[in-house]
């Protein structure tokens, strides 16, 4: 797909931002969670995960974010855990605990992701990854590989 065809999905996207209904909105996140390498997806990325009217947004775009099993969307969460609310930390602390509360080797792979950006030089963004490293490490996984106890 080429970048302009991107920046137009990111900009649809982005449009239901603005939605009064909240299924808009979680959609809206959970599609755009696709794009979050793009730098134009991050602003929106933060408004879903933060979303002022309904945590199910919240949730929904964090577990799209997670599910990527990258960096990038580890960041993303992590930097929304910088300015998020009791309850909305709560939401994502949730979406953190679906996703990865089942098999040992993607929530092991999370947290040397986390280990890895920890020592990154944004001091926000460093709290916020060490805030999910935090959650990551309390999950006891229910699928672990063969052989390990």
């Amino acid at each position: 797909m080429s970048d302009e065809v991107r920046r137009a999905v990111v900009a649809a996207l982005q449009r239901l931002a603005d939605s009064p209904n909240f299924r808009d909105r979680a959609d809206a996140g959970r599609a755009l969670a696709s794009f979050a390498d793009m730098p134009e997806a991050q602003q929106p990325l933060q408004q879903f995960l933060l979303d002022v009217a309904d945590t199910f947004v919240t949730r929904a775009t964090a577990e799209a974010l997670l599910r990527r099993e990258d960096a990038t969307g580890l960041a993303a969460v992590a930097s929304a855990l910088t300015s998020a609310d009791d309850n909305h930390a709560d939401w994502i602390h949730t979406a953190v605990r679906d996703v990865f509360m089942i098999y040992a080797d993607k929530r092991d792979a999370a947290v040397r992701t986390c280990d890895a950006m920890i020592e990154g030089p944004d001091l926000p963004l460093r709290r916020g990854v060490a805030q999910l490293r935090d959650m990551l490490i309390e999950i006891n996984p229910v699928l672990h590989p063969v052989g390990e106890n």
